[in-house]
């Protein structure tokens, strides 16, 4: 089995640029004007512009304002300090401290299409620490 991860967004050229220069994605296909296919992960990112207002899942609109949803996304970094520098020069938002638990450090971000993101530096021992 193989997951794809796959985020709506308003405005296509600006996603890819915020993506490239907060985590260091780099572009792959490209499907026309609605979608851009990003490698460098464990699992391709596929950016999808669709606008806002328009219909999304439920038939709710789409809105782009920080919004909380039941799924959210975990960049693991080796440097949580660079990588939360970088992220926020590209337009990121930092929601909160940067946290110190006993499977790493973990900091949560905001991106520019209103989505929720963790920056996250694993301890040596990682989910280990806390398993049960």
């Amino acid at each position: 089995m193989r997951i794809l991860l796959n985020l709506d967004v308003d405005d296509l050229d600006r996603a890819l640029a915020f993506y490239v220069a907060a985590f260091g994605l780099m572009p792959g296909r490209r499907f026309g004007e609605h979608g851009v296919e990003l490698m460098g992960a464990d699992a391709p990112l596929y950016l999808l512009r669709k606008s806002a207002g328009s219909t999304g899942a439920g038939n709710a609109p789409r809105d782009y304002a920080r919004h909380w949803m039941p799924l959210h996304l975990d960049v693991v970094v080796d440097d949580l300090d660079t990588a939360l520098t970088r992220a926020l020069a590209a337009g990121a938002v930092q929601e909160g401290a940067i946290r110190d638990e006993a499977y790493g450090r973990i900091v949560q971000l905001a991106d520019p299409f209103g989505h929720g993101w963790c920056l996250l530096a694993f301890s040596p021992r990682g989910y280990d620490a806390i398993a049960t």
